[in-house]
């Protein structure tokens, strides 16, 4: 039972901090302050309205009374004395009582006046209207064959204190309930500052500094989470420093061995040592595109369709074929994700006659499916090719020119975005790489 009320919550409750602080602020006033009206109008108002109301019908039957008797100069004197002392406007028609009712059936006023004519006149001798008149109540009865008409204000019957007290009980609430939400902005601005941070920083890009504000709890997390994003870029510049050192302090020696083979008379030696030596190189340039991949770049807004378009124009070939639904704009690093699709593109044609990319954009997020017509890659071996330097004996190598270090980089680009990239059997039979980056 409780289980599905939380889910019901849960389904239609706001989801943001602010917006459910403000229900817990304001709910208990709104609550507090219908409870106070409904006790005001059942023990005060209605109270008063019944007394007044059964005050008025006192009157009226005294009226109805008096035109029983058979002085007609009582009957005048006692009528100039009801209007001037009552503030009544007295008729005396010969017609009777309208059949149609005027009555309106939720109104406390009209509830009233009909419950205590009814005990004091019976059913079918009175008829009242409080619409036809902003300010005025018509009441008509029957009295020895004539029909009495009175005219008389409205607050004779509706107290002028329950509009007031509505004024003076809603105002200050709502005074309350503005002066909440100020509060509650200034509160929840420093957490949703610190969410858009985290989340900058979850897609690779750089955090210049975080300043601490709001509660002491949320300075102290901001402070802790600047920290640690410093900590984490000082490490990846470390690591790239150190890969671009090593592997251009390792060019020197290479390049001295490469003019000493050249100078040697045995040829055979030779070229099998060149061959050791390029392939040495090799892996110091795929060092080095590793290292790149760590460098700090600002994200700009990147148009993913026209990205594929310059990589299609740089391979020059009819081997890539593109498929675009709709117009992609990505804020992203473009360096970056150009060398991702570059890798996975390159291994496709290396292994592939043809590479399919299909562009799908969603709500939220994109979608980016690279299909080849290969050989394929064994199901137990997709989560290995993201390995460093991890290089498969099958048929299909997808670093065969390589150290293993291309769909490494590819993930750490992807996973820097905030997205995910994934191996599955494609439809052309060959290898599918799907790729999913937040919009």
């Amino acid at each position: 039972m409780s289980f599905g009320l939380n889910n019901i919550l849960k389904k239609y409750l706001p989801k943001g901090l602010f917006y459910r602080s403000l229900i817990i602020v304001a709910a208990p006033t709104i609550i507090l302050q219908i409870i106070i009206t409904i006790v005001f109008f059942d023990s005060i108002w209605i109270k008063s309205n019944k007394g007044l109301t059964r005050s008025l019908v006192g009157e009226l039957k005294t009226l109805s009374d008096i035109y029983t008797g058979e002085d007609q100069n009582q009957i005048d004197y006692l009528t100039e004395q009801f209007k001037l002392n009552f503030d009544f406007v007295i008729n005396v028609i010969d017609e009777e009582l309208p059949k149609i009712s005027k009555e309106r059936k939720y109104s406390p006023m009209d509830r009233s006046l009909r419950r205590e004519l009814k005990s004091v006149f019976g059913s079918s001798n009175y008829w009242f209207n409080t619409i036809a008149f902003e300010n005025v109540v018509e009441i008509k009865v029957n009295s020895n064959d004539r029909v009495i008409q009175v005219f008389f204000p409205k607050e004779k019957i509706a107290p002028s204190s329950v509009r007031l007290f509505i004024l003076w009980i809603t105002l200050p609430s709502l005074l309350l309930i503005s002066i909440a939400i100020i509060f509650l902005k200034n509160q929840t601005r420093p957490i949703v500052n610190l969410s858009k941070a985290a989340e900058k920083f979850g897609k690779g890009n750089f955090i210049s500094g975080i300043r601490p504000s709001g509660a002491l709890e949320i300075r102290k997390a901001a402070y802790e989470f600047d920290r640690m994003a410093k900590r984490i870029d000082r490490h990846l510049k470390q690591r790239s420093e150190m890969l671009s050192g090593i592997s251009h302090d390792l060019r020197t020696p290479l390049t001295r061995l490469k003019l000493q083979l050249a100078m040697l008379d045995q040829k055979n030696i030779s070229i099998k040592m060149s061959k050791d030596i390029d392939e040495m190189e090799g892996m110091l340039n795929s060092y080095l595109q590793f290292a790149k991949s760590q460098v700090q770049e600002e994200s700009v807004a990147t148009n993913i369709n026209k990205l594929f378009k310059e990589i299609l124009d740089e391979k020059n070939t009819q081997n890539i074929h593109l498929n675009f639904s709709k117009e992609v704009i990505l804020v992203a690093r473009k360096i970056a994700l150009k060398r991702c699709f570059n890798n996975i593109i390159e291994n496709g044609l290396n292994y592939a006659t043809n590479v399919y990319v299909s562009v799908i954009k969603l709500t939220n997020r994109v979608n980016i499916f690279i299909d080849d017509d290969g050989p394929g890659i064994p199901v137990n071996q997709y989560k290995n090719v993201f390995k460093p330097f991890y290089r498969l004996d099958d048929s299909r190598n997808l670093n065969h020119s390589g150290v293993g270090l291309g769909m490494s980089i590819a993930e750490d680009i992807v996973k820097s975005h905030g997205g995910n990239i994934e191996l599955n059997e494609g439809k052309k039979k060959g290898l599918e790489v799907k790729i999913s980056l937040p919009l």
